[in-house]
């Protein structure tokens, strides 16, 4: 199952990972667009709320390879050289406080759909929806799965109580808060557009281009091979969902025009993480071991294991993605994901594969190994 305060932590992580350039993200060449997947039946007017981050270049390849006209909104920092000439570009913030805010969204422009990637202040997302609510048909607001009360746990399905809405006071967005900021954007969405709303909660999100590194870490690590630390109970489930899937899939709901809520959290069949190191050991041409943990040791060599989280008190969930299988979202075998994952991850240059900063160092691998020997 999957641990709320794992997501949560590299949820941090990935938001902070928003500044690096946008050379470190072009070498995820979407698959989606590598394989023509057919002109949609009538070009839409797509309007991007962020777009140049993990998630929207590949939805702009998809949007674009259906024949859409995509249009971002963002600040400018990270769209030239990454999406060159495809597209039209609004400069401007999501606060509408920093100038030049939202002039660009201002007048009387109509767009399709909204895919909105970038709402995580519910005051900055309440601005752009009172905004753009009666000029765009259907908007699709990509939220978490980390929106849903705790106490409602184990087991989530769309319908599960989410957080209360934090303090109107409270903008920052911590480990602490980010639950409750997205749970209170996430109900802005729904009671301003009613079935014009489409909500997504993805899980974490893997595949190439994954600049937070939490799976890339397993990806590398298990390729080169030898005794590989693994986390303190192989039981435990892990849920995700590939980029290549989830992009693709956001753009075909709003060319349905598909109402709901849905969590995209997969597998089709629930996997623990001994048997996603079993499939990721595939990648190792060289001798393999895991060397399964304790939390101690973790703790006394101060590795870090990403998207594992060995802290006392946790509580694993699952988040049912039964509903949006049901309309359409499939899950691509591990295999491909961790592939694909790993060319992506050989492909960077040597400075941008120091921007992994947060993975455990040799010298603290080989002190938990010479731990466990011990114990």
């Amino acid at each position: 199952m999957t641990s709320r305060r794992e997501l949560l932590k590299w949820t941090m992580a990935m938001m902070a990972m928003m500044a690096i350039p946008a050379a470190a993200r072009a070498a995820t060449n979407s698959a989606a667009a590598a394989a023509d997947p057919g002109r949609a039946a009538k070009p839409l007017d797509i309007l991007l709320l962020g777009g140049t981050g993990f998630l929207g270049p590949h939805q702009v390849d998809y949007a674009l390879a259906r024949g859409h006209r995509v249009t971002l909104f963002n600040r400018g920092k990270r769209a030239k050289g990454l999406d060159d000439d495809r597209v039209e570009v609004l400069i401007g913030d999501r606060d509408a406080k920093i100038a030049p805010g939202l002039e660009a969204l201002q007048g009387t422009r109509r767009w399709d759909i909204v895919i909105d990637n970038s709402g995580y202040v519910p005051r900055h997302v309440r601005d752009s929806v009172m905004l753009l609510k009666d000029r765009v048909g259907r908007y699709i607001y990509v939220s978490t799965v980390s929106v849903y009360d705790s106490a409602g746990g184990p087991v989530f399905d769309e319908s599960s109580p989410l957080f209360a809405a934090p303090s109107p006071d409270v903008e920052k967005v911590t480990a602490e808060t980010y639950g409750a900021l997205k749970a209170e954007c996430d109900r802005i969405v729904q009671a301003e557009f009613g079935a014009r709303a489409t909500i997504v909660r993805p899980n974490y999100i893997f595949g190439p281009g994954d600049t937070t590194y939490r799976f890339p870490y397993w990806v590398e690590r298990v390729a080169r091979g030898g005794d590989v630390l693994g986390p303190p109970d192989p039981k435990v489930e892990l849920q995700w969902v590939d980029v290549r899937d989830l992009c693709p899939w956001t753009v075909q709901l709003g060319e349905r025009d598909q109402p709901g809520i849905f969590n995209a959290s997969g597998p089709e069949v629930p996997v623990n993480w001994q048997q996603v190191l079993q499939t990721l050991s595939g990648l190792s041409e060289k001798p393999l071991q895991i060397r399964w943990t304790t939390p101690g040791v973790l703790k006394e060599s101060g590795v870090n294991l990403p998207l594992v989280d060995a802290g006392p008190g946790v509580v694993s969930e699952h988040f049912d993605g039964k509903k949006a299988m049901g309309v359409g979202l499939h899950y691509r075998p591990l295999a491909d994901t961790s592939s694909a994952t790993l060319a992506w991850w050989r492909a960077l240059t040597p400075e941008q594969q120091a921007e992994a900063k947060r993975w455990p160092t040799l010298e603290q691998e080989q002190k938990a190994l010479a731990l466990l020997k011990k114990s």
